[in-house]
């Protein structure tokens, strides 16, 4: 859901030139805020900065409350999270061995997994809706109706949205589209960083 929101507002702000987003990697189009790598773009000025992050509201709303950030938070069903969390945990070196998904789902349920409680996460940022400019979507909705949610962020980012950008976030935004898209399935992460033999990043991005 992170990378499909990346993928969306990139082709937002270039009013549907897919060239950003074809050339350049998605974690430099919008970094992360959680990497040591992020003080490079604390330098960056341009009118509309992209800036990624799993950070739980307890951490940042705080600081949030006080800028004029516009927020947009993707939620997916715990579920479906659990298990492409516990993917995720077989390719990235940086995160602990997943063991069996049984030992993976209990420690999720408890919330002693990387940024925590699943439930707390949601529930932490829903709770902003009247202190932050937000916008909440799931991930389901962007598969329902990913045309209609785009017009809904258009609105929200007031960024204008004509047919031939749609048409280009449509089709550039599709999961094939994604998942052969080097600038956006990691496959471009080195091999001490992610162990690509273990799967892919973009596995099957559905619901259920």
């Amino acid at each position: 859901g992170t990378t499909w929101m990346q993928e969306i507002l990139t082709l937002l702000f270039s009013r549907g030139d897919v060239l950003p987003a074809k050339t350049i990697p998605n974690w430099e189009r919008a970094p992360w805020l959680e990497q040591i790598y992020f003080r490079d773009a604390l330098q960056d000025t341009a009118a509309h900065r992209l800036i990624t992050t799993h950070l739980p509201a307890r951490v940042l709303a705080p600081a949030l409350q006080q800028s004029k950030a516009k927020v947009i938070y993707v939620a997916r069903n715990p579920k479906d999270v659990a298990v492409s969390f516990y993917h995720f945990h077989r390719l990235a070196k940086f995160l602990p061995d997943p063991g069996s998904f049984d030992t993976f789902l209990t420690r999720f349920l408890e919330g002693t997994v990387h940024y925590g409680s699943w439930f707390d996460h949601v529930k932490g940022w829903l709770g902003q809706r009247q202190l932050l400019d937000i916008f909440y979507v799931t991930y389901e909705e962007l598969h329902q109706d990913l045309r209609g949610t785009a017009q809904r962020l258009s609105a929200f980012l007031g960024c204008p949205l004509g047919p031939e950008t749609l048409g280009a976030l449509e089709q550039h935004c599709s999961f094939v589209a994604m998942r052969d898209n080097a600038m956006a399935n990691y496959s471009l992460i080195p091999s001490e960083i992610m162990d690509h033999s273990q799967g892919c990043f973009m596995r099957k991005g559905e619901g259920g």
